[in-house]
């Protein structure tokens, strides 16, 4: 007998719950009805290729900064290798023209001044050999022309010496240095974009968070942009609220709402953080005889603590305790 009696408490109830009325004696109905919804952040590589590794399981917790997968990186490895080359050789380029020539070659050029100052002091004394002899009329004036000749020619030979061994410690020119550092910073922003792409290819978690799905598995060939892991970080966890257009009065962004969920512990609460600024019809979502045709406006709250996405969720004002009312959706 007491079986029937319950099974047909629980029908009244149904059909109350169905009619959108009360059943039994209990606590106020709640504020608005809605559901926990989760912001998820899909991970996916800018480039197609094989899913070489699978670093986290579905469910599993992650840390900020963990490694989630790994896209097939030869190519850009090869790619990286490569472009770590060419800043190395324009490095040593930009080098080379900033120290002139080589120890070699300035030694090269300081036999060729000595050989000028031998050379020069040799026409040095013949021109005054001839300029002595002439004077004593003892030689032809033509004997003293060439004696000046050599003499010029040594000379210039030298100031020619002296010259490169000069040139030969200056850096190159201006504009070739400013080019030859373009040329290193070139070298280096490709560097940068070819390092930058093979991190793309195996991601870390931004921030820690819920493993909520992965979509592949390794060995699979995955298309550029694809998302590969499935992330709910706890801060991206929301209660999307559906409040009577009547209700309004009592939220407005900031409001602290009493939250109840079935399962959850008591003492819930979550603070309205965006209204939506045009009502609309309640969603088939939460639809019932009694709320079908209302209009309600969606709000937006933040829970104090992270829920399961999907979960049905009542709110009353924050001095309604929810202990005083029955499992959601269902006053006691």
């Amino acid at each position: 007998m007491s079986g029937i009696l319950a099974g047909l408490a629980d029908g009244l109830a149904a059909f109350a719950l169905a009619l959108g009325l009360p059943f039994g004696a209990g606590g106020p109905p709640p504020l608005a009805n809605g559901y926990v919804e989760g912001e998820y952040l899909r991970i996916a590589a800018p480039s197609a290729g094989t899913l070489e590794s699978l670093s986290v399981v579905r469910g599993a917790q992650v840390a900020a900064g963990a490694p989630l997968f790994a896209i097939d990186r030869a190519t850009a490895n090869a790619e990286r290798d490569r472009l770590a080359a060419v800043l190395a050789q324009a490095r040593a380029q930009r080098a080379d023209l900033a120290t002139g020539k080589r120890p070699q070659e300035v030694a090269v050029l300081t036999a060729q001044k000595a050989r000028a100052e031998a050379a020069l002091r040799y026409s040095s004394a013949e021109l005054a050999r001839q300029q002595e002899l002439v004077a004593r009329k003892v030689t032809s004036p033509d004997k003293l022309d060439q004696a000046r000749a050599a003499y010029d020619r040594d000379r210039g030979q030298l100031a020619e010496a002296e010259a490169q061994l000069a040139v030969a410690a200056l850096p190159a020119r201006p504009e070739q240095l400013r080019a030859a550092d373009e040329a290193v910073s070139q070298a280096e922003a490709a560097l940068v974009q070819a390092e930058r792409r093979l991190a793309d290819l195996a991601p870390a978690a931004p921030v820690a968070a819920l493993v909520e799905d992965t979509l592949y598995n390794p060995g699979e060939w995955v298309p550029a942009g694809s998302p590969v892991v499935s992330l709910l970080p706890p801060e991206r966890v929301k209660l999307v609220l559906f409040v009577p257009e009547p209700a309004m009065a009592a939220v407005a962004p900031g409001t602290v709402l009493s939250v109840r969920c079935d399962g959850c512990p008591p003492g819930l609460s979550a603070r309205v953080t965006r209204i939506a600024s045009q009502a609309e019809y309640t969603p088939p979502v939460i639809y019932s005889v009694g709320s079908r045709e209302k209009l309600v406006f969606r709000v937006e709250a933040m829970p104090g603590r992270p829920l399961n996405p999907g979960l049905p969720v009542d709110v009353w004002p924050a001095d309604v305790r929810p202990m005083d009312v029955g499992p959601v959706g269902r006053p006691q």
